[in-house]
């Protein structure tokens, strides 16, 4: 992005145009810092010295911190030492990984997963292995940008690219119509991460039977939150597995460890295990990660509570927020987007509730369109009523 923001600057000195592209960004606001978190992941924490109440992190169930995850991984690092050696498909398979895999495809209902060390690693894995020459691939517009990413390597080896207007189901079925590829991929987040809210994934569903296409559903802000028993997206919408759907799940959010998985039918998850680069030429999790994420399954499982608790504080936030001069999109996921507009002012509201001790994170370009700069306030059920209020009141006070 900054070399498109100065398309002519003289490449004389490398660390002096490095330096003048980030100038530039902090004048249009859109420089990003880094910042120390001195505690665990939680409903409170330090940031450079600083407590704040967290309203920052994807930890929708509040489990980064449970002692029990932690107890998990303790004992798996014990039986299976500290990392896994090697790439899955040469001697980094390890037991605790396929017990796994098999009680994720259990959970979600579907015949076979394959586990990744990251969401990201998983979505670029998908798409481009799925798309080659004489394929066709069609995105939202507002797809996550590892999505984005996959869909540009997919066209980097022959794939035609198409993105249709977010949630434009009728956009999106005139480009099926006028395509003759021989193979396609609908893809798509489930749960979108910075508006919070959810594809219509039954009228995708029906327009990818419809054109018999692949529906690629990266359900990264679903998974452990939404459906029954938080099997994530699909369960919510009473969608049951077909083999023309594939699933991304991440499993550093509301399953409150880290790592990622794609579920399938067994053909498609083999298949990505013998042609998925982003698999095949990685390194696996360490081993521990997969027995502390079983111990996570059991509680998202069992987390009824977790979830209702968090459903009661969607509701508090968005009827506290009633009225107040910026726009609350309109999302009934924890992922609650207050937007501000000019990313200058973005920071400076982020700025004034950091003094008051509130983390909410100001989103810029290019993660957000040009002239949507937000809050995204994240909720948790880790936070309480009067965490919320806290929130509200600080708002209230600022507008």
């Amino acid at each position: 992005m900054p070399a498109s923001l100065l398309p002519n600057v003289p490449a004389s000195s490398l660390e002096n145009r490095l330096r003048t592209e980030l100038t530039v960004l902090d004048e249009l606001g859109l420089r990003r810092r880094r910042r120390v978190l001195e505690t665990p992941c939680g409903r409170e924490v330090t940031v450079d010295g600083q407590k704040l109440l967290n309203f920052a992190s994807n930890d929708y169930l509040g489990l980064a911190g449970d002692p029990h995850l932690a107890a998990a991984l303790a004992a798996g690092a014990g039986q299976w030492g500290a990392g896994s050696g090697a790439a899955h498909l040469v001697s980094g398979h390890m037991q605790a990984h396929e017990d796994l895999e098999q009680a994720l495809a259990t959970f979600v209902g579907f015949p076979r997963v394959l586990s990744f060390a990251t969401g990201y690693l998983a979505n670029i894995a998908v798409t481009p292995t799925f798309a080659g020459r004489g394929a066709a691939v069609f995105a939202d517009k507002l797809n996550h940008a590892s999505l984005i990413d996959a869909m540009q390597l997919a066209k980097a080896q022959g794939a035609e690219v198409h993105r249709y207007a977010h949630n434009d189901m009728a956009a999106l079925a005139r480009l099926l119509e006028k395509s003759s590829a021989s193979s396609k991929l609908i893809v798509t987040d489930a749960v979108f991460s910075m508006d919070g809210d959810l594809a219509p994934l039954n009228e995708l569903f029906a327009l990818a039977e419809a054109h018999d296409a692949w529906l690629v559903i990266d359900d990264a802000h679903g998974f452990g939150v939404l459906g029954p028993h938080g099997e994530g997206s699909l369960a919510h919408c009473q969608l049951p597995y077909h083999p023309r759907l594939l699933l991304m799940g991440t499993l550093g959010k509301a399953a409150g460890v880290g790592g990622a998985f794609v579920a399938g039918s067994d053909i498609a998850i083999d298949y990505l295990l013998n042609c998925g680069r982003g698999y095949i030429f990685t390194t696996a999790a360490p081993p521990a990660i997969a027995c502390a994420l079983q111990a996570s399954l059991s509680l998202i499982a069992a987390g009824d509570n977790l979830r209702a608790r968090l459903q009661a504080h969607i509701a508090q936030l968005r009827a506290g927020l009633a009225g107040l001069p910026w726009t609350l999109l309109p999302s009934e996921t924890a992922i609650q987007p207050l937007i501000v507009g000019d990313n200058q002012a973005a920071l400076q509201l982020a700025d004034a509730l950091r003094q008051r001790g509130l983390w909410t994170p100001a989103i810029r370009p290019p993660t957000v369109p040009k002239g949507s700069a937000r809050l995204r306030i994240s909720l948790s059920a880790g936070h309480t009523a009067d965490d919320l209020e806290r929130l509200i009141t600080a708002l209230k006070e600022l507008a």
